[in-house]
């Protein structure tokens, strides 16, 4: 036996990471998606599907810092 009991053989191995979920609608990426937005707000991770950037762009667009413009 060459692991620990009660260990499975993947230890060691990261975990595959969830798919993202849009913070808004709640709808699940299936694969890479370049038409997502992701943001960092008070430290949390928050990605948005398309339509939901598409239909929220104002509001993500006045919450960027005065320097980015």
């Amino acid at each position: 036996m060459t692991g620990r009991p009660g260990g499975g053989d993947d230890e060691g191995r990261a975990a595959e990471p969830e798919p993202p979920a849009c913070a808004r609608c709640g709808a699940r990426a299936e694969g890479p998606q370049p038409t997502w937005t992701f943001s960092v707000e008070n430290g949390a991770r928050r990605h948005s599907c398309e339509r939901c950037s598409r239909d929220h762009l104002r509001a993500i667009e006045g919450r960027l810092d005065p320097p980015w413009w």
